[in-house]
């Protein structure tokens, strides 16, 4: 963590700042092709978790393409990254989806009745994309229920019932199949959910040329068993002679990238310290009060643990607008850095103009030449024109 404080303490890295190091997104990179190689997968970035499209040259070294959850993300897939686009959306228009059919390698549709609306573009000579449903298992291990995708009245996928009810015949012109039931988990969480799977879906899946195993594997986190889930994919492969995807956002740019962030205030409110950065939890990293997640700050510790403890808040007029308690060797003072870690996925493409604070300038470290490089500084220009 030493290099990375110098780093971010240059006089060209502005503040507040979402700064990437590409050595680290090598070393993440190095794994999932690990696991592309021995497995036979084919690993797609989930476009949704990471878009930081000034790293994709790198990333689209090793990744086979991209996955959209919205049609702005297809087309920054086609037009920034290459390789395969595949799209899943809990509900397309007819606009949407003349364009998508012709774009994308793969389609997969949330219900029955989103296929029955499009199946007649299936096997057009002017439709390039492979279509596909996705399925709900009804298991999943993700116990925050703001992100279960298999919680009761979910919205997400079709169930064996579903497909029992409609008939053989829905599945003419459906060429695979897609779950997306975890969260920042492991392999063995995978290896459950696949018991689920196969023993509603696995008659069905005889009939796919390809399963996508969506997202939330965390392959990327050191106490990750990438053993079992290589086994697991060749398993899938031999037992149905199908492709199989998955689609990982955040364990792309786990641990890769950096928020700095400067104290533009201190004062004492009810005797308690706070300071005020020039970034903010409800607009530069939501997830902060959405899940609740913590980040780390580097040379801070828990509430207690070390000489000050401080109330870190931001700059909206948000009430709740805090981003926690930290404690320090040294009490803050203006001008001060402080460097939150692990920040590259969801914060980014979370961001939000809420009271016209300015996004983070966006940048990358290039460790072959000891270089920052800063690819966007955002100005009241952006602000004002996604508005009118």
């Amino acid at each position: 963590m030493h290099q990375i404080q110098e780093i971010c303490h240059r006089p060209e890295v502005p503040t507040p700042c979402f700064l990437v190091d590409e050595s680290l997104l090598a070393r993440n990179l190095d794994i999932l092709d690990h696991v592309q190689h021995q497995s036979g997968a084919k690993i797609i970035l989930a476009l949704k978790g990471f878009a930081m499209w000034s790293t994709f040259p790198q990333l689209s070294n090793t990744l086979h393409g991209t996955t959209a959850s919205s049609l702005s993300e297809a087309k920054l897939g086609l037009e920034k990254f290459g390789g395969e686009v595949h799209a899943y959306c809990v509900a397309y228009q007819d606009e949407e989806m003349d364009f998508l059919r012709k774009n994308c390698h793969h389609i997969s549709l949330n219900s029955l009745s989103q296929w029955q609306r499009f199946r007649h573009h299936a096997g057009q000579t002017d439709t390039s994309a492979s279509f596909g449903l996705r399925i709900n298992p009804q298991y999943s291990e993700v116990e925050t229920e703001i992100y279960n995708p298999c919680r009761k009245g979910t919205r997400f996928g079709i169930t064996v019932d579903d497909l029992e009810n409609a008939g053989a015949s829905i599945l003419e012109g459906i060429d695979g199949m897609h779950f997306h039931t975890m969260c920042e988990q492991n392999s063995d969480t995978l290896e459950r959910t696949l018991e689920h799977v196969e023993s509603k879906f696995g008659t069905y899946l005889h009939q796919m040329k390809w399963l996508n195993c969506g997202g939330g594997h965390h392959i990327t986190r050191a106490d990750y068993d990438t053993a079992k889930l290589i086994e697991l994919i060749k398993y899938l492969r031999s037992t149905y002679n199908i492709d199989v995807y998955i689609e990982p956002g955040e364990a792309v740019a786990l641990n890769t990238g950096f928020l700095v962030t400067s104290v533009i205030d201190r004062f004492d409110s009810d005797g308690h310290p706070i300071a005020i950065l020039n970034a903010s939890a409800s607009a530069h990293m939501p997830d902060v009060l959405e899940m609740p997640y913590r980040p780390e700050i580097i040379d801070a510790d828990d509430p207690g643990k070390k000489s000050h403890t401080v109330t870190l808040g931001g700059t909206t007029c948000l009430a709740g607008d805090i981003i926690g308690d930290w404690s320090f060797d040294n009490d803050l003072k203006v001008g001060d850095r402080l460097i939150f870690t692990d920040m590259a996925h969801y914060s980014m493409v979370k961001t939000n103009h809420f009271n016209g604070v300015n996004h983070p300038a966006i940048a990358r470290y290039r460790p072959e030449t000891d270089e920052v490089i800063i690819d966007r500084q955002f100005t009241y220009h952006d602000y004002r024109d996604r508005l009118s």
